[in-house]
């Protein structure tokens, strides 16, 4: 059932402010993972990558009898090398698991094919990967993890499938999710946020497109470009980008129609959100009320933790992250 978890996650002494959770992980708990990459062919002529890891000790490509399989969704310009991901996986390692991280497209370190980049509601790439990694595997049980953007993405396919949604999926989680895009743009949008992520966001965002319209002169007319390539904000970004390539009206259309909160109440498969109240980019109006949801989908929000933060761990040079280690329990 849902739930309050307020006394699941305690920040360590040295790691109590919500930005200096957020960003611990990707200053200094990146770590380079060895991982076996494999092209996957979407159904609009485009691919994407995934990076497989197998279980600690072997690089065969079965985990032990019947251990899962954890397919990992990261979050907005993440990849499979982000410090997360790496730790979601190394976790499923340990537990003599295999592990897949699905770079959306553009993510890899290629530029994709097509005018589409990826985006929070974009989940036909999730459904090619999982329909081709299972109509190979059938027998495999497969749990998912998605990390901001990615939990978005998988949450929304989820409420998209209902029942429909794969038998062989045991349970999903989704971590520091921006069920509703709007506020969480806001956020993104205004004073030291503005700084401190947006800009770093946005600087590799406008950077894909000066090389796709670079690559493709046709690119330029589907999108506004200069407006594009001086975005400061999400919502100028978005204008000028993410709706004209997908079919959105505006920014605030996509915000809406992209967000995954109102596709919870269809979500037919045990889920656990996690999701800290101080997350300087998921304010906690864009949380859902726990007691709406199935009874399937359990909701652990805690007072810290910042955004896919959850530190953990005595001193600043040994840490974890609560979240990763909640998550694989689940």
């Amino acid at each position: 059932g849902s739930g309050i978890a307020a006394a699941a996650f305690r920040p360590p002494w040295w790691c109590r402010n919500a930005h200096v959770q957020t960003v611990w992980g990707p200053l200094f708990r990146r770590a380079r993972l060895w991982a076996l990459r494999e092209r996957i062919a979407t159904r609009d002529g485009d691919f994407v990558d995934l990076d497989w890891v197998e279980p600690s000790g072997s690089r065969k490509t079965t985990g032990a009898a019947g251990a899962p399989l954890l397919l990992v969704l990261h979050g907005l310009e993440g990849s499979s090398q982000s410090s997360y991901a790496v730790g979601l996986m190394r976790g499923a390692a340990a537990r003599s698991w295999r592990a897949v991280t699905l770079n959306f497209r553009s993510c890899s370190g290629e530029l994709n094919r097509r005018p589409q980049f990826y985006h929070s509601g974009h989940t036909d790439d999730l459904d090619d990967v999982i329909g081709r990694v299972l109509g190979r595997e059938p027998e495999t049980r497969l749990v998912a993890v998605g990390v901001s953007l990615g939990g978005n993405v998988l949450l929304k396919w989820l409420g998209e499938r209902e029942v429909s949604a794969p038998k062989q999926l045991a349970g999903v989680v989704a971590i520091s999710v921006p069920f509703d895009l709007a506020p969480c743009a806001r956020a993104l949008d205004t004073g030291l946020r503005r700084h401190l992520y947006a800009a770093n966001f946005l600087a590799t965002m406008r950077e894909k497109v000066r090389q796709k319209a670079q690559r493709d002169p046709g690119f330029a007319t589907q999108v506004d470009l200069p407006s594009a390539l001086k975005a400061r904000t999400f919502a100028e970004y978005d204008r000028a980008v993410t709706a004209p390539l997908n079919g959105f009206a505006d920014e605030r259309d996509y915000w809406v129609r992209a967000s995954s909160g109102p596709y919870l109440p269809r979500i037919r498969r045990p889920t656990l959100l996690i999701n800290a109240l101080d997350d300087p980019i998921v304010p906690p109006e864009s949380l859902p009320d726990p007691r709406t949801l199935p009874p399937w989908i359990r909701a652990e929000f805690v007072e810290r933790g910042g955004h896919a933060g959850f530190i953990e761990g005595p001193w600043p040079w040994r840490v974890g992250s609560w979240a990763e280690r909640r998550a694989l329990e689940f």
